[in-house]
């Protein structure tokens, strides 16, 4: 296989082999920026859709299946492909080019492939929902996962603070004096990176129609993002949490406790505990593959 790959290049100069292996990077490159902007969000399980639209194209072919009908059908939609493209994802070409503007890259800061949250800052996210939720004082909350929320956070008020109950409480307080009462707190990277930030409504007619805009703040951004986002209401001081286009409401404080550890600590593990045992597995198959070489 690597012969054949390297077969190909037989007889082409030198500066012919840079300008391919160019070409390939720069590709990669673009490539792996596209999945980096969109991961996360909605837009990334649209994409593996219109995937699997061009792998049912290329199976219905005459030189597979030989699907006439459905080959024609596809092939309608796969000549529009790029209009289709920039219709469907003009927000996130848009971002991504005002990205590029400014920094030279078409993502945004990339962070691990999974954000985290420790046990300590859980406990002050708890303790501040719990006190705001006595109070009847309106909060939301959202908590970055895999998809950045940088476009969110233009409007906001940069903080960059460690979690603390007291400073996510005094965010919240509804003096007119206080900018942020209003807005979401965004936190990422273990810290609260800004707040009195503007969150997209959802548009789901189906939402109870009791739940005010900072419920559909919480959906519009779960919709859109895999972000965890806290909502306390205003109205009845309730605790509840939106993400993956769900809210889960009236949750206790030991509810609440039990979900962030479900998403952020017990995840985290199972990755770690994962990866050890790939690692094992390669490391058992490796001292195979010497003894088997020393036989």
């Amino acid at each position: 296989m690597i012969d054949h790959i390297f077969a190909n290049f037989t007889g082409l100069a030198p500066s012919d082999v840079l300008r391919l292996l160019a070409d390939i990077l720069i590709v990669w490159y673009l490539l792996y920026q596209i999945l980096m902007l969109i991961r996360g969000t909605k837009a990334m399980q649209i994409l593996f859709g219109l995937l699997l639209f061009v792998a049912i194209y290329f199976l219905s072919s005459p030189e597979v299946f030989d699907l006439a009908t459905l080959n024609w059908t596809l092939s309608q939609f796969i000549s529009s492909f790029i209009i289709i493209i920039v219709i469907i994802f003009q927000e996130d070409i848009r971002r991504g080019l005002s990205e590029f503007g400014k920094t030279g890259s078409l993502s945004t800061q990339i962070s691990e492939s999974h954000e985290t949250l420790s046990a300590q800052a859980i406990e002050e996210i708890v303790k501040a929902a719990s006190l705001l939720s006595e109070r009847r004082i309106g909060a939301l909350i959202a908590i970055q996962m895999d998809a950045v929320l940088d476009q969110y956070m233009v409007q906001g008020v940069k903080i960059d603070a460690t979690i603390t109950k007291e400073l996510l409480v005094s965010l919240f307080i509804p003096y007119k004096a206080n900018p942020t009462h209003d807005g979401a707190v965004i936190i990422r990277h273990q810290r609260i990176d800004s707040a009195g930030c503007f969150l997209p409504l959802s548009a789901n007619d189906q939402i109870d129609q009791q739940l005010g805009t900072r419920h559909r703040a919480a959906i519009g951004l779960s919709e859109s993002t895999d972000a965890v986002v806290i909502v306390v209401s205003e109205e009845t001081g309730a605790i509840s949490v939106a993400q993956s286009e769900k809210l889960t409401r009236r949750l206790s404080s030991e509810s609440l406790r039990d979900y962030l550890h479900k998403v952020f600590v017990q995840t985290q593990n199972n990755e770690k505990t994962g990866r050890s045992a790939i690692a094992r597995k390669f490391r058992a198959w490796r001292l195979q593959q010497d003894k088997r070489n020393k036989s």
